[in-house]
């Protein structure tokens, strides 16, 4: 293995520990503010699991001669700390708590199907093995979340009078609405930073898309006699924004701007996922049909990101003058 490749596989298993930091702060907070106990025990069973996957993370490191990053780490684990606080002032605590973690999870398993990718390319077969095995892990339990949709949403409108449930469909729609104004400000920057023809295609395409779902959005709003959040859309949007100047001043941006665009998407599966059981409790229809409409194409773009990644991660050496082995 040439050193370039070996720098560049350290660099991404100290994101993976990272990012396990993170992971593991989440796992231990969600089952108390999980609202259900088959969600609190899907958390519960993948802790021992983020357990695992990072000790397996620190082996390859020290393999390497190298070991985890402490200022990554830390950064995760605040980073946790601070999505768990967020989901617990939320007064739709588990439906929030399972959205985010079901993106998470893609975020998790798109930064372990890259590490397998470049280690596979660098001729380290020992870490291709822990990638795959941890990957198919973060896969199953977004599998496990995405069967919990049902009982998030029992579990955030349980309490509620059924003449409240119009006013809280209002806020889905307005969370909807903020989330694809986020991911206009992203898919806006993403064409200039994919460094693949095949990305920045994906990337416009798909920015089409998300501002005809946010029109949908707005009116159903509209048919309801709501609009959208201000407030709530500048916040996502000025998110996106930072995540743009991020992307842009890392040296491996095509990578790392495809695997959170995947993460990304199915941020936007589970918000959809989550309006359409609402609409449908409200007895709203057409809200149900439109989500169900947009929830076909966030489940399209997402399969031709994860389709790129071959191309993200070649631009990425690229750009760093990593070559063949």
């Amino acid at each position: 293995m040439t050193k370039s490749f070996q720098d560049q596989l350290i660099k991404h298993l100290t994101d993976a520990h990272s990012i396990e930091q993170q992971a593991l702060v989440q796992m231990k907070a969600a089952p108390k503010i999980a609202g259900d106990p088959e969600i609190a025990s899907a958390f519960e069973q993948h802790e021992t699991e983020t357990q695992e996957h990072s000790r397996l993370v620190d082996e390859r490191l020290t393999a390497l001669g190298a070991s985890p990053s402490k200022i990554k780490d830390v950064a995760g684990a605040a980073t946790g700390m601070g999505f768990g606080l967020f989901a617990k002032l939320q007064p739709d605590t588990p439906g929030k708590l399972v959205t985010h973690a079901f993106s998470y999870e893609h975020m998790e398993l798109a930064a372990y199907d890259m590490l397998a990718r470049l280690a596979d390319r660098a001729g380290d077969v020992e870490t291709v093995q822990m990638a795959r095995r941890i990957e198919e892990q973060e896969r199953a339990m977004a599998a496990r979340l995405e069967g919990l949709f049902d009982q998030a949403v029992e579990a955030s409108l349980r309490d509620l009078a059924p003449d409240d449930l119009g006013e809280q469909l209002d806020k889905y729609l307005e969370d909807a609405h903020a989330i694809e104004a986020q991911a206009i400000q992203l898919l806006s920057k993403g064409p200039e930073l994919a460094g693949s023809s095949q990305l920045a295609a994906a990337y416009e395409e798909h920015l089409h898309q998300s501002e005809e779902h946010q029109q949908q959005i707005d009116a159903r709003l509209a048919s309801r006699g709501a609009s959208s959040s201000k407030i709530k859309d500048a916040v996502l949007r000025l998110g996106a924004l930072n995540w743009g100047m991020f992307f842009g001043a890392q040296p491996d941006t095509p990578a790392k701007l495809a695997a959170f665009s995947y993460a990304f998407e199915h941020l936007e599966i589970g918000a959809y996922e989550l309006l359409s059981r609402v609409a449908r409790r409200a007895g709203d229809s057409p809200t149900d049909a439109a989500a169900q409409n947009i929830l076909s194409e966030e489940h399209a773009a997402a399969d031709k990101i994860y389709a790129a990644f071959d191309n993200a991660l070649d631009a990425s050496l690229e750009a760093q003058g990593v070559g063949a082995r």
